[in-house]
């Protein structure tokens, strides 16, 4: 357990954005489809902290009238650009240009940069008697009933379900898990990436009355060196679910013997996770 309360701790200071005079100096990587929209967004019921959206588009969005599947990341500030990360970025934007490039195949990427020391409240539907939290809720509606209708207003997405994933890790990982089960009406497809299951023991409880559900497609994604609970967390999250009703075909467990709890980890797995859950082949 001691190895895990570490993971908490690095995953929970990463999100702080504490910069340096060194970060003045770095240089941005984000790709030039990626922008950081004018509104900012406030969730009176969870903190007093507006909340930046990163939004990413496909390399052709503008030359075209398609519309494209929607995915909701959390930690903006670590997603598309070195500059706002704490210690690396996803490198999501270069990942899905160079499958555009590739396939054909183009998303809308809707980054939420967290709120720093409200994190975890944000991102836990459960308090932790020692690390408190337990205001997911209200962060997963503010997704379901105000962003994605702006999304879905500003934007030319597909607006069903089947084509609305959820995407996040550590406790990003968690919530993802969460709002996938609680809302399969909204989100189709779920990547619960080194998800914080031992946060709280009504993980169970939640999983057993809303794991039965048909139509949702989810990838859980844990690394060996991560520690004996992240990963047996994982397994018996899984094992649950299909004795739940779970479709078997529907979901997809990976425990890579090298993955370590950081974003270079979550890098290298993206795509994977991406491509399994929009069946691209």
């Amino acid at each position: 357990m001691k190895k895990i309360i570490t993971f908490f701790i690095v995953s929970c200071l990463t999100t702080l954005v504490l910069f340096s005079q060194n970060t003045k100096e770095k240089k941005s990587t984000a790709s030039k489809n990626v922008s950081i929209i004018e509104k900012e967004f406030l969730i009176p019921e969870l903190n007093t902290i507006s909340h930046k959206i990163w939004v990413y588009l496909p390399p052709n969005y503008t030359e075209n009238s398609k519309k494209y599947p929607v995915i909701y990341m959390h930690d903006g500030q670590n997603l598309f650009d070195n500059v706002t990360s704490y210690i690396g970025e996803w490198e999501v934007d270069e990942t899905l240009n160079e499958l555009f490039n590739k396939t054909g195949k183009g998303f809308i990427v809707v980054g939420i940069e967290n709120a720093g020391e409200e994190r975890i409240n944000e991102y836990t539907p459960w308090s932790h008697e020692k690390y408190g939290g337990g205001k997911g809720e209200i962060y997963i509606n503010f997704i379901k009933n105000t962003l994605k209708p702006y999304i879905d207003a500003t934007y030319r997405t597909k607006k069903q379900q089947k084509h609305t994933s959820l995407i996040g890790s550590s406790l990003g990982g968690l919530i993802s898990y969460y709002g996938g089960l609680k809302y399969p009406k909204t989100f189709g497809k779920i990547g619960a990436l080194s998800t914080s299951f031992w946060f709280s023991d009504k993980v169970e409880g939640f999983t057993a009355a809303y794991g039965n559900t048909k139509n949702v497609k989810l990838f859980l994604l844990v690394g060996e060196k991560e520690g004996e609970e992240m990963v047996s967390g994982t397994e018996k999250t899984k094992k649950l679910l299909l004795e739940t009703g779970f479709k078997q075909k529907n979901i997809k467990s990976k425990i890579n013997p090298n993955g370590n709890h950081n974003e270079t980890f979550w890098k290298s797995e993206f795509l994977e996770v991406v491509t399994w859950l929009y069946d691209i082949k």
